[in-house]
Parts: C-alpha cells; structure tokens; sequence
C-alpha cells in the first residue's frame, strides 16, 4: 500500500464533503428565490384580477351614465 494513498484518501474525503456541503447551500438558495418569485408572481395575477375588476366598474358605471 502507497504511503500517499491515505492522505489522498483523506483529502479525496473533505473535497467532497465540501463539496457537498455547497451544493446543498445553492440549492437551498435556489428553493427560496424560487418560493419568492411564485409568491411574487402570485401576488401580481391577483392585482391584475384586481384591476379588471376595477376597470369593470367603471366601464358599467359610464354606462349607466350615458
């Protein structure tokens, strides 16, 4: 057996579990902006059903004005 085999082994080891570790952060990253945006777009589709709504009323109440 190779006297480097052990460390190497060993830096192999950490390489990966840093590695691991980062992965599970950008992903963890990725989920929140992606729960953000959905609520983001959400709310958006809501102020526009809000807003046909709006424009609903006042387009009845001008006719009834005419």
């Amino acid at each position: 057996m190779s006297p480097f085999l052990i460390p190497l082994g060993v830096f192999a080891m950490v390489v990966l579990i840093v590695a691991l570790s980062a992965t599970a952060k950008i992903r963890n990253l990725e989920v929140d902006v992606h729960d953000r945006l959905h609520r983001e777009e959400m709310e958006h589709q809501q102020k526009m059903r809000e807003l046909e709504l709006e424009l609903k009323r006042i387009e009845q109440r001008a006719e009834v004005a005419l």
